[in-house]
């Protein structure tokens, strides 16, 4: 296995995902998402991600499921190494229809009331990630893979299903099937996560990710086409103070989104240590202060959410505007900290929030 690490822009690929000698494609599932309205189902085509973002829950959560199996492909611990890995998973279109099969034939009861009946591409990975390798050969067959197995699914699940479809990436390579997106009509959403646009702390939190700029100039490209699209508006970080998230909103309004999703920044313990010498190396300093308890964090997380839903209010998009409260500012000892006459008033807004169906382009339904 080749190592690149010692260049933090180059994550090493050793090619396709396999367990043992079977090959591990990538096929239809469910996902565990609670209170996020995204989808029923996600569908991935990597184990890892070339981004490498430092927030990211699926190295603690996905990644260390497989660490056994990584570390017989060189990767000593899948969480430290994140984002110097991308295993891309095989194609069998006889598996996949099975799994598209299966989804399309599940009754309503048994989806999630908040699901859309959509797919995510992707919940663990990017599916427009851009493949580094040191063999230029080896990069570009990887490359062409993962864009063939992208795009066939795609036109698989728009000829073979009824069911909707969610992109949510960081890359500009979407642009590549914009005329396959066009073609899906009210079945799409497409989606960049633009928690900031500002680059100094994009180079921080996602170092390996394309610039928000580049971002919100591909989002205005694909509305200016009819491809409907929304925004994840997260995480922000701590740094992220009012003037910088109107500035964001305001660039994200005239875009008419479906959705403004939002939520604060929540990192484990390890990767704040990470963050902040990266940081230092950039010469920019931290509010890593709202990480040291888990009070100081729910206190911060809950002036973000207001603050934004003030900003949505003042800017006029209120009614695209879905948050995400983390479920632990609903606990017990969160309440408790509360003054008594306000826990009420605090539980029905979490309900709502929680409750929330995002919009969707043939269901247009106002989000709050």
């Amino acid at each position: 296995m080749e190592t690149n690490s010692s260049n933090p822009s180059t994550p090493t690929v050793t090619g396709l995902w396999q367990t043992g000698i079977k090959p591990a494609p990538s096929v239809i599932t469910s996902n565990g998402f609670v209170y996020k309205s995204l989808s029923d189902w996600a569908l991935n085509f990597a184990v890892g991600c070339g981004h490498g973002c430092d927030f990211c829950y699926v190295p603690s959560v996905s990644a260390n499921k497989q660490a056994p199996k990584l570390r017989s492909l060189g990767v000593a611990d899948p969480d430290l190494n994140w984002g110097d890995y991308v295993f891309l998973r095989t194609w069998d279109e006889k598996a996949f229809l099975k799994s598209l099969n299966r989804a399309q034939a599940t009754p309503a009861q048994e989806l999630k009331p908040d699901g859309n009946r959509a797919i995510l591409l992707c919940s663990t990975t990017d599916a427009y990630q851009v493949i580094r390798h040191p063999d230029p050969k080896r990069r570009r067959d990887l490359q062409n893979h993962l864009r063939f197995v992208v795009r066939r699914s795609l036109e698989l699940i728009r000829d073979r299903s009824t069911l909707n479809v969610r992109i949510l990436t960081r890359s500009p390579l979407v642009r590549q099937d914009f005329d396959l997106l066009q073609s899906f009509g009210s079945r799409v959403l497409l989606g960049m996560s633009i928690p900031t646009l500002r680059a100094d702390l994009s180079k921080i939190y996602e170092p390996k990710a394309p610039a928000p700029s580049l971002r919100l100039a591909t989002l205005k490209d694909a509305a200016a086409l009819g491809i409907p699209v929304f925004v994840a508006m997260a995480p922000t970080y701590p740094e992220c103070d009012e003037n910088d998230l109107r500035a964001t909103m305001g660039a994200l309004a005239p875009l008419s989104p479906m959705t403004i999703f939002h939520e604060p920044i929540n990192i484990r313990a390890e990767n704040v240590s990470r963050i902040e010498a990266r940081a230092r190396e950039l010469g920019c300093a931290l509010r890593t202060d709202v990480f040291k308890t888990p009070e100081e964090w729910q206190k911060y997380a809950l002036d973000s959410l207001r603050m934004i839903e003030r900003i949505a209010a003042e800017i006029g998009v209120a009614n695209r505007l879905h948050l995400w409260p983390d479920k632990s500012l609903g606990t017990q000892a969160a309440l408790k900290r509360m003054p008594e006459a306000e826990r009420g008033t605090h539980a029905a807004w979490l309900a709502r929030w929680w409750g929330l169906v995002s919009a969707w382009p043939a269901n247009p339904t106002p989000s709050a």
